[in-house]
């Protein structure tokens, strides 16, 4: 690996209030922008992944030695299709959308216009700092706003590249990338923005949250939680298995959207158990510190913080599926499988975040949906079956911000579904069409192009104008 180029810089208090002002003054040259202007922003953006590829992944290993495959696969691909799709879609997003006028309206016509909101705040979080600080813009730059992104101190090397691939793009009237810790966080939080799009964890959600309320700012918020998967008795097991180790695992388990429990029915546990063991061998070795396909753990609080959710759970009766090798100095936890774990452990509490899972068993389908409910509506909520009836069943009596049948993650790479939580999993929907219209005000636009007929009933009120009204009223 060769060392990245960039370093980490903290952005002062008196530089973030410099570009926002400016990116104010600057916000309705960019708003004018044309659909062909914005989709040139968007290409230079798409040939700068590409030059700044091999930077981009050798930031990344240094931050958490995150595999170059995985890089191009969930980090620098899902920016580019993100970029591509826009471009496809972009001149009909613009467009006015004409919609229908009621009669009691006769004469007139209506329309929404999509026009960006302002000047818009992007935080982006750790796991996939290169992904969830880029694509976000990417709706930001379609939608025609100015943006300010503030990227994860966890990851200075990926940040760090980040900021010289924006600075080499953009007049920082337009966009601009500030680098920093929590106190950076808040400077950008004071500041009066149109929009606030942040990815990260329901705690600070709510702090984002709160702090765009000063401003009755709107907020996209993409949280996390804990997004089960339910595997039936008519599941491909193997199959089943395959898919969950490989998105399970991927980036050390730090995922949203990764599986964080298993709730498999009672008589295919044992078999399921087998299956994973099988496939995280088969992916990562027999001894996955060695494997150059796996990360690590994002710092040392984190570390910690995994180590004591597995103590946790084998002190209150987890059974652990292998040996605890785990080697504090490279931040390396093994892939981990629990099962036996009691529901009052630590790693049933908390959304897990690393590559540690649970297996609980059901006997009943209404027994899974019920401890499903009983915790807060996940990001995505994953089936593997091939019951139609439970498949039904598990999608209507639950709710999540997705649902993924026989698969689960990958739903992310669609950028024809919105993608977001519910409530405690988030607000607001992402990617595509669903990212424009995060970052766009929909204006209703109305034009009386022939005499109304409403004037008609302006005062003074007869009594022939009383008849009108009582027709209108049950007619129209």
């Amino acid at each position: 690996m060769t060392k990245p180029l960039a370093t980490f810089q903290t952005t002062s208090k008196a530089a973030i209030q410099r570009i926002f002002q400016q990116q104010q003054a600057h916000q309705y040259a960019i708003a004018n922008t044309t659909a062909k202007e914005r989709i040139a922003k968007l290409r230079r953006l798409e040939q700068a992944l590409f030059r700044y590829r091999q930077e981009i992944r050798d930031a990344l290993y240094a931050d958490f030695r995150k595999p170059p495959l995985e890089v191009d696969m969930v980090e620098i691909y899902v920016v580019l299709s993100e970029i591509r799709h826009t471009i496809r879609h972009l001149h009909r997003w613009m467009a006015p959308q004409r919609v229908p006028t009621p009669l009691s309206l006769f004469g007139a016509r209506s329309f929404i216009q999509y026009e960006p909101k302002g000047v818009v705040l992007i935080l982006s979080p750790w796991n996939y700092p290169l992904n969830l600080s880029l694509a976000p813009l990417v709706s930001a730059i379609a939608a025609g706003n100015c943006a300010m992104l503030k990227p994860s101190e966890l990851t200075p090397q990926t940040s760090g590249v980040m900021r010289k691939l924006i600075e080499a793009l953009f007049p920082e009237n337009e966009v601009a990338l500030v680098e920093g810790g929590v106190e950076t966080a808040q400077a950008l939080l004071e500041l009066p923005f149109n929009h606030i799009f942040y990815t990260g964890s329901p705690q600070v959600g709510k702090i984002v949250m709160a702090a765009a309320a000063k401003h009755l700012a709107s907020v996209t918020l993409e949280l996390g939680g804990k997004s089960p998967v339910i595997i039936d008795k008519t599941a491909n097991l193997d199959v089943a298995a395959r898919r969950i180790a490989w998105v399970k695992f991927t980036n050390n388990g730090q995922t949203c959207i990764a599986p964080d429990y298993v709730l498999v029915h009672e008589s295919r546990r044992e078999e399921l158990v087998a299956l994973l063991q099988k496939y995280i061998q088969q992916f990562f070795g027999a001894d996955a510190a060695q494997s150059d396909d796996y990360a690590r753990i994002v710092n040392d609080r984190h570390f910690a913080r995994l180590n004591a959710y597995v103590q946790d759970a084998v002190s209150k009766g987890a059974h652990l599926h292998h040996e605890n090798a785990n080697v504090a100095e490279q931040r390396f936890i093994v892939p981990t499988l629990l099962t036996d774990v009691p529901m009052h452990a630590e790693v049933m509490q908390e959304e897990i975040f690393g590559p540690v899972l649970p297996i609980l068993t059901y006997r009943t389908l209404a027994e899974a949906i019920d401890l499903v409910n009983s915790k807060e509506r996940p990001l995505a909520l994953y089936i593997f079956s091939k019951n139609n009836r439970y498949i039904r069943s598990i999608v209507q009596q639950t709710r999540s911000g997705a649902v993924a049948i026989n698969h689960n993650g990958v739903h992310f790479f669609n950028n024809d579904l919105p993608f977001g939580g519910v409530n405690n999993s988030g607000i607001g929907k992402a990617h595509g069409w669903y990212g424009f219209q995060a970052f766009s005000n929909a204006k209703g636009i109305f034009r009386q192009v022939l005499p109304s007929a409403l004037e008609l009933l302006m005062p003074p009120y007869t009594a022939f104008k009383q008849r009108m009204i009582d027709w209108v009223l049950r007619w129209l």
